[in-house]
């Protein structure tokens, strides 16, 4: 099964309101209102793309050690996936997709990072409770999500809603701002060039990670 059908299965109970969720239907209204303002605004188009030039960056992973992106990328390809947090359902799958095709990732030349804007004791529980094997990176107020055109402000009725339903995200995130990034995947050469780059401003549609093999494989050779 593709990671979109596994996401397509999810969303299906979830907003069925089956357990253990059992979310009433004016709350996905909501969620379905801010996904939709969010494509509208156009956001997603104004991200970095292929043939565009990433932002280095360095970044605390899960343990507080500084991973840059530039001593990865001496190494050959990197992989990178900007993600919401250990919350978000959608981006646990995501995780747990990337994780199974690791060893055909690694095979393709290329090394793995994760990044969120959570603490790092919340990247650490996305690591263990998702059995992943690489780091994820804490991305404070989102600034490099920023830099690559990802970074969005949450609309007030939705901060509203994830503040009724005890998803305090300043205090999950350390930030006060109410920020998130896009879910994005990108795939950078060596030489920082983006090969690679999927974006959505639905946070329930992700591509599959073989998606990006060729891509890798290219950059790698």
């Amino acid at each position: 099964m593709s990671l979109q059908d596994q996401l397509d299965a999810f969303k299906a109970d979830f907003e069925a309101g089956k357990p253990p969720y059992s979310v009433p239907r004016p709350v996905i209204d909501t969620m379905h209102r801010a996904t939709a303002e969010l494509i509208a605004s156009g956001a997603a188009g104004r991200a970095l793309k292929a043939g565009e030039q990433a932002p280095a960056f360095t970044l605390d992973d899960q343990d507080g050690k500084p991973v840059s992106s530039a001593g990865l990328l001496r190494q050959g390809p990197l992989v990178v996936t900007f993600y919401r947090g250990v919350w978000c359902p959608y981006c646990n799958m995501e995780l747990q997709a990337i994780q199974a095709a690791l060893p055909e990732i690694h095979a393709a030349g290329a090394s793995v990072v994760a990044i969120s804007p959570q603490l790092a004791a919340n990247s650490r529980k996305s690591r263990r409770q998702n059995q992943l094997d690489f780091p994820i990176l804490s991305d404070t107020r989102n600034d490099v999500a920023a830099a690559f055109g990802l970074r969005f402000a949450l609309q007030d009725y939705l901060v509203d809603l994830y503040k009724s339903l005890k998803n305090d995200l300043p205090a999950f995130n350390g930030d006060p701002s109410w920020t998130l990034p896009m879910p994005a995947r990108y795939v950078i050469a060596p030489d920082g060039t983006i090969v690679y780059a999927e974006v959505n401003p639905d946070y329930t549609r992700r591509p599959d990670p073989s998606e990006m093999l060729p891509a890798i494989r290219k950059a790698a050779a």
